[in-house]
């Protein structure tokens, strides 16, 4: 049934299925966290284009990245990606580990993300779990059960797995299957034990974490400044997201004074 939505119903056209270069598959799999694909197609073409390798995504400014980045939120991802790009020119030469414990230990990069890499750019025979692959095990294994653990559905994943090496397109089948899931059926992720409802956005510390990299994108300016504009009762999150910003590292104070975006 799996197989035969694929054929019929897959995303065939996706950019990152039509490569196996793990740089490309990284940039990716760090766009699509927490971003619907629609919105990161053109985000992730573009992203590429000024950064087509990790070598040019390592000596680029941070300005510049977050610039590119601007959109999809959650800009700690940018951040990340650069540091992971670094680290593998400094660390590795520019080559991608090939295995998922060694791309662990690059910034920011989890288990899923690791596997991830390993499954898409190499066709390795891995067991990772996200949000639609979740959404199939649950609704066809547990279909009254509450808090199902990701620690019952691994091994259910694990013996899915086909004999052959088709992995890669097992797991984008198993993803466009649970994509589908969620319009025909009551989404089945609300029975998992790690399901949480995303927080609002609209006057979040997310959307000013974004608003404050705008600012600072253009120039120095004064934290006064940066801070004047929000009334008593939003200057707290606004604070709180001028602290988170400088705790990540992607703005500093400088003199503490000016607030700018790290270089």
């Amino acid at each position: 049934m799996i197989w035969k939505y694929y054929r019929e119903n897959g995303r065939h056209d996706l950019p990152w299925r039509k490569t196996t270069d793990p740089y490309k598959i990284l940039v990716s799999e760090m766009m699509l966290q927490q971003t619907q694909v629609d919105r990161v197609i053109p985000k992730y073409k573009a992203f590429l284009k000024e950064f087509p390798s990790a070598r040019a995504l390592a000596r680029a400014p941070l300005s510049d990245v977050l610039s590119a980045w601007s959109g999809l939120g959650y800009n700690r991802r940018a951040l990340y990606l650069q540091r992971a790009a670094q680290a593998l020119i400094r660390d590795h030469g520019g080559r991608f580990p090939q295995d998922a414990e060694t791309l662990e230990r690059l910034p920011g990069i989890g288990p899923y993300t690791a596997r991830a890499i390993v499954t898409f750019a190499y066709n390795g025979q891995c067991v990772f779990i996200e949000t639609n692959i979740r959404r199939v095990f649950i609704h066809a294994f547990f279909p009254d059960a509450d808090k199902v653990s990701d620690d019952k559905l691994f091994p259910l994943i694990e013996s899915s797995l086909p004999k052959n090496t088709k992995y890669r397109e097992w797991y984008w089948a198993l993803m466009d299957y649970g994509s589908h899931i969620k319009s025909v059926v009551k989404n089945p992720n609300r029975r998992s034990a790690h399901y949480s409802k995303q927080s609002k956005f609209e006057g979040s510390v997310r959307q000013l974490r974004g608003e404050f990299i705008r600012q600072c994108g253009k120039g120095k300016i004064t934290k006064i400044a940066l801070l004047a504009p929000y009334k008593k009762s939003d200057k707290e999150r606004a604070e709180k997201a001028l602290a988170s910003l400088i705790k990540d590292g992607i703005l500093v104070i400088d003199k503490k004074l000016y607030v700018t975006i790290r270089k």
